[in-house]
């Protein structure tokens, strides 16, 4: 492809509107102590602020590629800017006036389904833009945004909602929206190629064949994991290793340049070899939450294994999606968006059930044993990484060059 643009703007312009959507979707993280006194709910009724939004990325994704599968990408994304644009005001909107708690998850459903299709044309175009050899950093780039999201998005927003209530915060989260979309429409290119069309045979195309299931389902566990401990960090923070709520705004500033040190350092390891950099990747955050089911009642060892934990947590990012395009291009090379519309929804899976996960856990074991759940979980993807490993080896004996490791 003849490239006439300049590949680090339309990455810049990716990574900001990343920005905005990583700030929705975590921004409860923080706010979770304050839901629960405001509405006078549950720590795991609070949670599906997390996890119902997931469940609605986890819709959309597949569902709004293939409403959309033959437009130009640009033209595409000029749609997903005017959706995230309308859906973000009224999403977040809606959020910040609701009178229920059934209102506040209502609001976080509308603001959940322009996410899936941004992520998905996203992660195919900054994939499409750099060398082969690149593609692993560039998507890390894109997803940049949602590691910055929780450096400063999610704390600045839990500081606005403690200094003005939680209702602000989501005001807050309507203007970044807002910054996103006017981002998008100067620095997305106009001379994009036409994406590959999506159809429901190709999502029974991608979910037969064994290497991508298994990877779909790598990315739900694996990734998934460290949600049973993080939708309950703030409470984590306060209520089990005592720190006050001033200090869990700093943590999770902290906590986000971990997380971005970790996407930079996933997407390096990945560009060569991302089955195996994700297998290394997997058993860090294994072992890490381990540590954690030991220290998470220290007030200072427990913070440190969570800034540990930080560093994994979207480490694994840029691998899995840069692995699912790669599997595609080879198994089922007219399903490129949708396998990528497909991981993406698996993302959103593992968030959804590491939530929920955790909030029964809170309710009848109590926030201590989230890590070991959210351990198992891992565990079970990096059996499936073994599978994956087993299943690429033919492949790898006959090419050299093959994508699979």
């Amino acid at each position: 492809m003849t490239k006439q643009f300049n590949p680090s703007w339309t990455l810049f312009a990716l990574a900001i509107s990343a920005f905005a959507i990583g700030s929705t979707e975590f921004i409860s993280v923080g706010l979770m102590p304050l839901l629960v006194s405001n509405f006078h709910i549950n720590l795991a009724q609070a949670g599906l602020t997390v996890s119902i939004y997931a469940i609605g990325i986890m819709i959309g994704a597949p569902v709004m590629t293939l409403l959309t599968g033959r437009l130009n990408r640009h033209r595409l994304m000029m749609l997903i800017m005017m959706l995230i644009m309308i859906l973000f005001i009224i999403g977040n909107l809606l959020a910040a006036s609701a009178p229920t708690f059934g209102v506040l998850l209502a609001g976080r459903v509308v603001a959940a389904l322009a996410h899936g299709i941004f992520m998905t044309v996203a992660s195919v175009i900054a994939a499409d833009v750099v060398a082969p050899a690149k593609r692993a950093s560039a998507i890390a780039i894109m997803f940049t945004g949602l590691t910055v999201a929780t450096v400063t998005g999610v704390p600045l927003g839990t500081m606005i909602g403690q200094l003005g209530g939680w209702r602000w915060s989501f005001i807050f989260i309507s203007m970044i929206g807002v910054i996103g979309l006017l981002a998008d429409y100067w620095l997305i290119p106009r001379n994009l190629p036409l994406p590959s069309k999506a159809t429901v045979r190709g999502i029974i195309r991608v979910l037969t064949n064994p290497q991508l299931l298994f990877a779909l389902l790598v990315t739900a566990l694996g990734y998934g994991g460290t949600f049973v401990v993080y939708t309950y960090l703030s409470p984590l923070l306060e209520q089990q290793m005592h720190w006050s709520a001033s200090a869990v705004v700093l943590i999770l500033v902290v906590y986000g340049l971990m997380v971005a040190l970790g996407n930079t350092l996933g997407g390096r390891w990945a560009n060569a070899r991302p089955l195996i950099a994700l297998f290394k990747m997997f058993s860090g955050l294994l072992i890490t939450l381990l540590i954690l089911s030991v220290t998470g009642y220290s007030h200072w060892l427990g913070l440190l294994t969570v800034l540990l934990m930080g560093i994994f947590a979207f480490m694994n990012v840029p691998g899995l999606q840069l692995y699912i395009v790669q599997l595609a291009e080879q198994n089922t090379p007219h399903d490129i968006t949708m396998a990528s519309a497909l991981n993406i929804s698996a993302f959103n899976v593992g968030i959804a059930l590491g939530s929920g996960i955790g909030g029964q856990v809170t309710t009848n074991l109590g926030l201590g044993w989230t890590p070991i759940f959210g351990a198992i979980m891992v565990a079970v993807s990096l059996v499936l990484l073994l599978g994956l490993i087993w299943l690429a080896r033919p492949a790898k004996s006959t090419d050299r060059h093959c994508v699979q490791n």
